[in-house]
């Protein structure tokens, strides 16, 4: 179980990076604006049911919180349309991401085990599903900022 565990968390970090490649790739393109306005989840009742907030408090309050700096919002003087900017770019990466670990899901459920494959799939959902959800969620406070301006 350990071994699953540690592979998980490894390929889930590597996939971050994946996803910040291919996202930059990605962002040249006319499909990128697209792809900038998804809303998976739009219900705060299901966000809530999920657990966003549970992950979110997990994100500001542990080492999480020194990942992306440019997601803060430290005083009124901020721009709200490049920290929305920022927001999808974390977004996008963390879904490219965990598309990357699903073809690993799929690859070791059938040459391993389907347990190997479950850990795994876990461990993506929280480190890019979630994550992504979470950027989503905070965009649509933004854009509810920005309509008001």
């Amino acid at each position: 179980m350990i071994k699953y565990l540690t592979f998980g968390i490894s390929i889930c970090f590597i996939s971050w990076i994946i996803g910040m490649i291919f996202n930059s790739i990605l962002q040249k393109t006319e499909y990128y604006q697209k792809l900038s306005n998804l809303n998976f989840i739009e219900s705060k009742r299901l966000n809530k049911k999920i657990g966003i907030q549970y992950f979110k408090w997990i994100v500001k309050n542990t080492f999480f919180k020194f990942f992306n700096q440019k997601l803060k919002i430290d005083n009124n003087k901020v721009d709200l349309n490049e920290i929305r900017k920022e927001m999808t770019y974390a977004e996008i990466s963390h879904l490219i991401g965990f598309i990357f670990v699903i073809f690993f899901v799929i690859y070791k459920s059938f040459t391993h085990n389907l347990l190997f494959g479950f850990v795994i799939m876990i461990i993506n959902i929280l480190m890019n599903l979630y994550p992504s959800l979470l950027q989503q969620e905070n965009k649509r406070r933004i854009d509810k900022l920005l309509k008001k301006k």
